[in-house]
């Protein structure tokens, strides 16, 4: 199954493919120093709860929005624990773009008291 358009909670693993990851931990590091964050979860849950910032584009629309994403520098992606972001790492690393996975996703960020948003996201399109 490509898991650019899986719609489960988490997207299949590719075996023996490993992909650059960050912990929430690191990435509320790398946020503050100015890092570039990507939500590829679908639009009900990043109204639900998100990291403050970034852009979102729901993983299966990815392909097609892939020219939002292309500019210099690391790519944070995040999604809810770590599954469709690695699918999403995959496929922007295929592209060209230096894309690194958020291990635990945003479950783990909430978990860890991080801040948060949530409802709408105005102006946004996801």
């Amino acid at each position: 199954m490509d898991p650019l358009i899986w719609r489960g909670e988490e997207a299949p693993m590719t075996e023996g493919l490993t992909v650059p990851e960050v912990d929430v931990d690191d990435l509320q590091k790398m946020l503050a120093e100015g890092a570039r964050l990507l939500d590829v979860r679908e639009p009900d849950e990043v109204d639900e709860v998100r990291v403050p910032g970034g852009l979102r584009i729901p993983l299966q629309s990815l392909p097609e929005r892939l020219d939002e994403v292309s500019s210099p520098g690391s790519l944070y992606v995040i999604c809810a624990v770590g599954g469709r972001s690695q699918a999403a790492v995959e496929f922007l690393r295929d592209n060209g773009i230096d894309a690194v996975n958020v291990t635990g996703g945003t479950n783990a960020w909430v978990a860890a008291d991080f801040p948060t948003e949530s409802g709408p996201v105005d102006g946004v399109d996801s």
